[in-house]
């Protein structure tokens, strides 16, 4: 198992918003599936992956393994610098092969189907504003699922097999 901001997996998914594109890139921790770090940017590049790891609330360093797909956004000169400096060994998806960042994919289908989809933002001042509220409410509900999955993982313990 992971220890918190041990393994961080993250990709981009790109929002319509006025007939223009913007691309969102998340942080994702593997632990506990929060979204520790994000961005918004009109540019899908290394910069927006970079902009989105300054953001983070902790060292860079706590992190071990760095998991993405292989688009140019992370596989380059500036992430790879940027890893190296920290310590932070590189993970790659296989070649056409989403399920290698399943966690990441699954947070993306997660985001659009619960605060983008059949929505019209006026602008992207109001979509990061959104964005904002929609990731500080996935990291809450995250968090109160685990603690009562844990809660009932542990009375089922107990119950069962008398374990304390």
């Amino acid at each position: 198992m992971y220890k918190l901001h041990e393994v961080v997996v993250s990709d981009l998914t790109q929002v319509a918003i006025n007939s223009k594109w913007y691309y969102v890139c998340f942080l994702i921790d593997l632990f506990n599936r929060e979204v520790i770090g994000y961005d918004v940017s009109s540019h899908k590049d290394a910069k927006l992956v970079e902009n989105t790891f300054k953001k983070l609330s902790f060292s860079l360093d706590n992190i071990k393994i760095f998991h993405t797909d292989q688009d140019s956004e992370f596989n380059n000169n500036i992430i790879y610098n940027l890893l190296t400096k920290n310590n932070v060994a590189k993970s790659y998806s296989k070649p056409g092969c989403p399920y290698d960042n399943a966690v990441s994919e699954s947070t993306y289908k997660i985001l659009k189907t619960e605060l983008i989809k059949n929505r019209k933002f006026k602008n992207i001042e109001q979509f990061k504003l959104e964005l904002f509220d929609y990731v500080n409410w996935y990291n809450r509900l995250l968090a109160l699922l685990v603690k009562k999955l844990q809660i009932f993982v542990k009375k089922i313990l107990i119950e069962k097999y008398n374990f304390n």
